[in-house]
């Protein structure tokens, strides 16, 4: 029996089929087939049920699952258990949405870097709720993430900061109420797959402003050169992190029922890559701390 098998295993028990879990394991379907015909050799157990075109765990098979995981926790936090506390090294997978990938992201890797140079971070982009999947698949170990309505109870989420939205118009546009110009002017909207998309649509509906999309977009640098361009006008986060490097543009705030989004950093409860994700998390902290994210020239 063999840790990649067991990684495979529950690979399938999360994905629902061999050929999903090849995919998401890189192998070949008849690979992940005998990988598991092995591992029920070795153990005398049968562990799918195979009348059907697609085998399904038995019972047998689903309680080996319940002690995979446990097995693999084990494994996966050896290095942490005999390590030097001060010392933390391995390797964390960490998504990220968009709008936190050329601020508050880079800015806490590079905290990261100096304070434990033993860690090596992988980024994964997407949406919020996407990211909580692979969280719960054991794709990613934590991901940077807008909060949504609802969380797994299997979740945690550590609170990094609140970013209030604000309209964005081009440094030209003349000082008229918010409603005024969202009613008047093309809207450029945030990809509403998007937590904060949903939060935006969700403000406009609830105060009855019409608006005329011109397009829908999901990174905040793509929105802000649409804007700057004068090609409409759009609502988005006021980053908890400043940047150097500045476009013709200003914000307005949308007054005093505005919407915002809470940054976190969400984990599955009792993940083995604890100190891993605790060391990220204190270095997002850090960076929301600093508050801005400069880039400095060797030259």
């Amino acid at each position: 029996m063999s840790i990649r098998a067991l990684r495979t295993l529950l690979s399938i028990h999360r994905h629902g089929s061999f050929r999903a879990a090849a995919e998401a394991e890189n192998l070949t379907p008849s690979a992940v087939s005998l990988q598991m015909r092995t591992l029920e050799e070795a153990l005398d157990l049968t562990l799918f049920e195979r009348s059907q075109r697609t085998p399904k765990l038995t019972e047998t098979g689903l309680a080996l699952v319940g002690e995979a995981e446990a097995v693999l926790a084990a494994y996966d936090g050896l290095a942490d258990q005999v390590s030097p506390k001060d010392e933390i090294s391995g390797e964390l997978i960490l998504g990220a949405v968009p709008t936190t990938l050329t601020g508050l992201v880079p800015l806490a890797l590079s905290q990261l870097k100096k304070r434990h140079p033993g860690i090596r971070v992988r980024i994964v982009p997407g949406l919020s709720n996407q990211l909580l999947s692979e969280i719960e698949r054991g794709q990613i170990h934590a991901a940077v993430i807008s909060r949504p309505d609802l969380l797994s109870r299997s979740m945690r989420f550590a609170r990094l900061a609140e970013e209030v939205l604000v309209l964005l118009v081009s440094e030209n546009t003349e000082d008229l109420p918010p409603a005024d110009l969202l009613r008047s002017r093309p809207f450029i909207r945030f990809n509403r797959d998007a937590v904060v998309g949903k939060q935006i649509e969700s403000w406009l509906q609830t105060n009855g402003i019409p608006v005329h999309d011109a397009m829908e977009l999901e990174g905040l640098e793509a929105i802000a050169s649409m804007v700057a361009a004068e090609l409409g006008i759009s609502i988005v986060p006021k980053r908890c992190i400043r940047e150097s490097g500045r476009l013709p543009l200003k914000t307005l705030s949308l007054g005093d029922n505005s919407p915002s989004r809470v940054l976190g950093l969400a984990s599955r409860e009792g993940s083995p890559r604890t100190s891993l994700v605790s060391a990220a998390e204190a270095a997002l902290l850090d960076a929301v701390a600093i508050g801005e994210f400069t880039i400095t020239s060797s030259r």
